[in-house]
């Protein structure tokens, strides 16, 4: 089962015609994980032909407008198409309070629960698991309090050799579960057949790192030591590092030495300042750094 990651928006602050603020969906495991919600989200899942039914989790890095601005207009839309099922918001403290004052004047009634998970750790923490998939939280820095997102695939159960389970009768389809999940098996003579002759290795497991707003920080690296996929942001060229310091953002320099020095699988760049026309400008500079850095494509579904 794969994992696929559809970016929504991608730039910073304002709007324009073909760009729209930070927002991604994320499946992972038959999970929909909706993360950071800017305006115009839900205009962009519509565009991506996503089921608003699935999305079941969201999880906002922080309270910057262009990072949480269209989630009243998607919970909204979530009471028109007749939701019932609860809804998981997670962010930081003070989300909450936005979101109710917002539906307390708007008189917007819900048909559903909203279960809010409000943040205020400055280290990593295990925000969500179930038997599939954990998130931790990423403490990120900048202006202010913020959080990026490890999604980790637990590990899968290994896939069954049937060619070598059919040379024994006394191996029953009872038996799978078991030998899936890691167990020998002993015919009734005491003989034990070991697990790694009749099973094979699985798909390995992969894990994605939400990098959002943040000024250079090496502590995110062991916390995303070796993520298949990182998406960490770039809002300026290196030669304004002054600026994105003063701001709470880092380089497209920056991020390929965060990867780099965490070793991922592939970076992602994003968070891009307006005045940039040239995107590829920050591949260019990246690469320099971290060969295996892509530029986001809205709308692209990407395998993980």
């Amino acid at each position: 089962m794969s994992t696929y990651l559809t970016i929504l928006g991608f730039n910073s602050a304002i709007p324009t015609i073909n760009t729209s603020p930070t927002a991604q969906l994320l499946e992972m495991e038959e999970r929909h994980f909706l993360i950071d919600c800017g305006e115009g989200t839900q205009v962009q899942l519509r565009k991506a032909k996503a089921r608003f039914s699935k999305i079941n989790h969201i999880f906002i890095s922080h309270l910057h407008g262009d990072h949480c601005f269209g989630l009243p207009g998607l919970i909204a839309s979530f009471r028109l198409l007749g939701r019932e099922t609860p809804l998981h918001v997670y962010g930081p403290k003070g989300i909450k309070k936005m979101l109710e004052t917002i539906f307390t004047i708007t008189e917007t009634h819900r048909g559903f629960e909203v279960v809010y998970h409000e943040l205020d750790k400055d280290y990593s923490e295990k925000i969500y698991e179930d038997n599939r998939v954990e998130v931790y939280t990423i403490p990120l820095d900048h202006r202010i309090y913020c959080n990026g997102y490890l999604f980790k695939e637990k590990p899968k159960d290994r896939h069954i050799n049937m060619k070598e389970i059919a040379k024994y009768s006394e191996i029953e389809v009872c038996d799978y579960h078991n030998i899936k999940a890691g167990k020998d098996f002993v015919l009734s003579d005491g003989y034990v057949l070991k697990n790694e002759i009749l099973t094979v290795d699985p798909i390995p497991s992969v894990s994605y790192a939400f990098c959002s707003d943040t000024r250079y920080l090496e502590t995110v690296i062991p916390i995303i030591k070796n993520v298949t996929v990182l998406y960490h942001e770039s809002t300026f060229l290196h030669d304004l590092k002054e600026m994105a310091d003063y701001t709470g953002h880092a380089t497209a320099l920056e991020a390929a030495t965060i990867a780099k020095k965490a070793e991922v699988g592939k970076l992602i760049l994003g968070h891009f300042s307006n005045r940039y026309g040239d995107l590829t400008v920050f591949t260019d500079e990246a690469r320099t750094v971290f060969p295996n850095t892509f530029l986001p494509k809205a709308l692209e579904s990407v395998k993980i």
